[in-house]
């Protein structure tokens, strides 16, 4: 004998769309209406007409069995939501997973980054060394003009220039 066969999918699809609707103001407010509806007209009806007098069990029946199919079916509604929560919270999950590790590595990217910067002259030691490699130049080049300047005067004045001075030709001369 073979079973029925029933696709989950959209059985599933149909009890969230009804527990769905079963939570809604419109489904209370006509469930509200029916059931004011079916005791005023049992409760005031022609006798002949009524089909569900005062105690009202056809209507506590309809009720009961009403109730016996939307709890299964909120269940399962429910059920199948939870399932898509943890689906989504393993992919939250992994997500949180890959952004801690994404982190991690740019927290180590910066660390090495400082300590090379660490190793890298500023700006303001730069200038500083350059300063004093300028004023090193600067002095240089004054002493560089001052000699020229000496090796000037010295070839101008040729007494001078010998270095030691000579001696004077009536000194040699026999008296």
């Amino acid at each position: 004998m073979r079973r029925p066969s029933y696709n989950s999918d959209a059985f599933g699809s149909f009890a969230e769309q009804f527990a769905r609707y079963m939570g809604t103001a419109r489904f209370l407010m006509w469930m509200t209406g029916v059931v004011v509806i079916w005791v005023l007209w049992n409760a005031f009806a022609p006798s002949d007409w009524k089909f569900d007098e005062f105690p009202f069990i056809f209507l506590t029946l309809a009720l009961s069995l009403q109730a016996s199919y939307a709890a299964p079916l909120i269940l399962l509604a429910q059920n199948r939501q939870e399932q898509r929560d943890k689906v989504i919270a393993e992919q939250d999950r992994q997500a949180n997973a890959r952004g801690h590790a994404d982190m991690e590595f740019l927290a180590r990217e910066v660390a090495s980054l400082r300590m090379a910067v660490g190793e890298v002259a500023t700006r303001d030691f730069l200038r500083s060394e350059l300063r004093t490699l300028l004023g090193e130049l600067d002095a240089r080049d004054q002493e560089a003009r001052e000699q020229d300047a000496r090796d000037i005067d010295l070839a101008a004045d040729p007494e001078r220039g010998q270095g030691h001075p000579a001696p004077a030709a009536e000194d040699h001369l026999p008296t």
